[in-house]
């Protein structure tokens, strides 16, 4: 038997697709955007945690009610802040700056995605495997960011490899979550 397409399933499949592809296309043009801080790099800088926020909020508004809500909250307030604090750092042409502001942002909100995809773990969705590796890298590669802005040689490089990471982690849920509504397996929410 088929769930309905308006189960918790539908929207979280969409929105963790879009999130994922839009992650990709970020990491690929600042891949070609961040050797220095010109305009293009500040602008995509802003724009990654400004796509948290926004998903953030969907999240928020088409999630189910509970606890993880008030944390969804909170990431996408946070997410917005860090989009301000990036777009300032990034002006003053430091890259250290950057990287630890990227760096701090990583911790907190890898830590929020963990505790969120803890919450939801139930079978309905998918148990969020992909989501808590996902957030638990976010927060080791954060402090990593952190070490590295304090080194010798830090560069920007590396967060193409994290946003690739990430876009591959929540296209991989999406993924789970689509499978399980025509799988069936599931019943609805």
């Amino acid at each position: 038997m088929k769930p309905p397409a308006t189960d918790a399933r539908t929207p979280l499949t969409k929105l963790y697709a879009t999130r994922g592809i839009l992650a990709i296309a970020w990491a690929i043009a600042f891949a070609s955007n961040h050797d220095t801080l010109n305009g293009a790099a500040i602008t995509l800088l802003i724009a990654y945690p400004l796509l948290d926020a926004i998903s953030s909020a969907i999240d928020y508004r088409t999630g189910t009610t509970g606890p993880e809500r008030r944390i969804t909250a909170f990431n996408g307030i946070l997410s917005t802040l860090t989009a301000i604090t990036l777009g300032i750092v990034a002006a003053t042409d430091t890259v250290p700056g950057v990287l630890a502001t990227f760096g701090a942002w990583a911790i907190i909100s890898g830590a929020a995605q963990v505790t969120v995809g803890l919450r939801r773990r139930s079978p309905e969705l998918g148990k969020q495997w992909p989501m808590l590796i996902a957030g638990g890298l976010s927060f080791l590669v954060g402090a990593f960011y952190i070490l590295q802005a304090t080194g010798d040689k830090p560069t920007l490089d590396v967060l193409s490899v994290y946003a690739t990471g990430g876009g591959i982690f929540f296209i991989a849920q999406a993924g789970l979550l689509a499978w399980k509504t025509r799988r069936g397996a599931i019943q609805p929410v």
